[in-house]
């Protein structure tokens, strides 16, 4: 089962060393939202509620973690597309009728694109952190072991997506209706703090709004949720993401 995951997840990590446009995508698009939302934005909304620190944080600080979700968010969704592409390609194919258990094929394409979209979106929550700096020395891992979750959610919803859809524009337009709703309303570009009552009851029931959450608590900005709540709802959306992947790839391939 180990060595065709890790097959899999290698195939995974070569695949997007060659495709540079696809990581500088993946990160330049939240990026320049960050900067034109912290730059227009500035005044409108000048401060926000830190969790651990007596001055508020800025509008460029708090936006700059919601940049690492967003980048995590698109990251995700390149890579779950990589399944479209194999099978076009026919690699996929060629990867059902192989003796390969189907828990390899999952783990496989889980580990590498789970673990791509990670490595980006790490990178720009550092780029955050120095911004910020760390409130307490497990404040970074765990703002690290949250995106992880984030990733792993994320990613898995996309697989499962990328299943059922056969084309990549469809698949594109799936992804957008479903999470881009899901990550304006995730906390990632404003608090929950002085929404309307039906926003706020949406934001809390959102599945992006619990990993969010438990990064800007790590770091020390205001979570607007209970720590234990944030850390619940994103190992349940982690694995919800995880569990649908399999189930719809396993179901897929016994037809």
């Amino acid at each position: 089962m180990t060595r065709p995951a890790l097959a899999l997840a290698h195939r995974e990590l070569v695949r997007v060393t060659r495709q540079p446009a696809r990581v500088v995508a993946s990160i330049a698009t939240p990026v320049l939202v960050w900067a034109v939302l912290a730059s227009g934005l500035a005044r409108a909304i000048p401060a926000v509620p830190a969790q651990d620190t007596p001055a508020p944080v800025s509008l460029a600080v708090y936006l700059s973690i919601g940049t690492a979700v967003m980048t995590a968010v698109f990251s995700s969704i390149f890579a779950a597309m990589s399944l479209i592409e194999d099978r076009q390609e026919g690699f996929l194919q060629g990867v059902l009728v192989s003796p390969a258990p189907t828990a390899s094929i999952v783990a496989g394409k889980l580990l590498g694109a789970g673990l791509i979209a990670w490595a980006q979106s790490a990178a720009v929550l550092l780029a955050a952190v120095l911004m910020l700096g760390v409130p307490t020395p497990l404040g970074l891992p765990v703002a690290l072991l949250g995106l992880a979750l984030l990733c792993a959610g994320i990613t898995g919803l996309g697989l499962a997506a990328a299943w059922a859809v056969n084309s990549t524009s469809g698949f594109h337009g799936v992804m957008n209706a479903l999470l881009m709703p899901m990550l304006l309303l995730s906390g990632a570009m404003f608090p929950l703090r002085g929404a309307a009552p039906w926003m706020t009851a949406a934001m809390q029931l959102n599945p992006l709004t619990w990993p969010s959450a438990l990064i800007r608590g790590a770091l020390g900005v205001s979570a607007d949720l209970p720590h234990w709540a944030a850390w619940a709802g994103s190992g349940a959306f982690a694995a919800l993401g995880v569990c649908l992947a399999a189930a719809v790839i396993a179901r897929g391939r016994n037809r």
